[in-house]
């Protein structure tokens, strides 16, 4: 596939959880002149983060983000320096992927899901919601603006939950009394968070239940913005999604970079996996090129 030229002067700024200035090839495990690959650290374990486990200095700034004249959100400000003990870096390997930052596929999806919304063919009230990824976790608040019953909000990070995420839905979501979705917090690597997460296991479902005709419950709706940056994590995604996703009416929306230079990855790079898989049908939702990026898009995934 060939690769697109940045629109922007600093490409550093286009590569969500991944900073050149910061890290060098072998940090990567990527090896070098023959030598070694370094070992990268294991993930952090999975678990849940209460909500009560918010640090006292958290959201100690709220800033507005403008969606649309119909639509404005508010996200916390934290910085690396202040939660992980380090300055200027998007990536630390097996420690922080990028969670504090808003990157515009965050924005961008939720523009997406609103146009949804809007225009009738996404239905929010009462549905479950996991925000994979979800950082400031503004796509899964505004599910619950729109009546979602049940938000669970995932990150690499627990810090960045307790720091970042958990503000912003107390922030948005708990001052208004009605709104009241049933919010979960959970941390850990996609290889293992599906152990916390509900089922909806599209293999098993047609290995035990197809004569039955019933169905697993699942997520009603996965999101994720700027998920698909590094080839390495891909696979470990799509099986996340198939194993979480409700089969067979569940619908996934993702927002990222078509490509993300330096790393591999990209949106066309998953949408090609879950085409090669052959479970589930994509399509094209967006298409944005602002100069303030990479090109970038939104797709929708559901089964066939």
């Amino acid at each position: 596939m060939a690769e697109e030229k940045s629109s922007t002067t600093n490409p550093k700024e286009s590569y969500p959880s991944f900073s050149l200035s910061n890290l060098t090839q072998s940090d990567l495990g990527l090896g070098l002149f023959g030598f070694p690959e370094k070992p990268l650290p294991p993930p952090p374990p999975c678990v849940e983060v209460d909500p009560s486990e918010e640090p006292p200095i958290a959201l100690s700034n709220a800033d507005p983000v403008v969606i649309n004249e119909s639509l404005t959100l508010y996200k916390g400000r934290v910085n690396t320096s202040d939660v992980f003990g380090v300055t200027n870096s998007d990536l630390v390997p097996g420690k922080y992927e990028g969670g504090l930052k808003l990157w515009e596929g965050s924005l961008d999806l939720v523009k997406t899901v609103y146009s949804e919304v809007e225009k009738g063919r996404l239905v929010l009230k009462g549905k479950r919601v996991l925000e994979l990824g979800c950082g400031h976790g503004l796509p899964g608040i505004f599910t619950g603006r729109e009546g979602a019953a049940l938000i669970h909000f995932q990150d690499f990070n627990a810090e960045v939950l307790k720091y970042l995420t958990i503000p912003n839905v107390k922030e948005n979501l708990m001052k208004d009394t009605s709104v009241s979705p049933f919010v979960r917090f959970f941390a850990g690597d996609w290889s293992e968070i599906h152990k916390l997460l509900l089922s909806g296991n599209i293999d098993q479902q047609k290995e035990t239940d197809e004569t039955l005709g019933s169905e697993y419950d699942g997520y009603d709706l996965i999101l994720m913005a700027e998920t698909v940056y590094a080839l390495s994590s891909l696979s470990n995604l799509y099986v996340l999604i198939k194993k979480c996703l409700h089969y067979p009416r569940g619908v996934v929306y993702m927002a990222g970079k078509k490509h993300y230079f330096g790393v591999g990855g990209g949106t066309r790079q998953f949408v090609h996996l879950v085409e090669e898989d052959g479970a589930m049908e994509a399509c094209l939702l967006a298409e944005v090129a602002d100069g303030s990026s990479n090109v970038r898009e939104v797709w929708k995934f559901s089964f066939k």
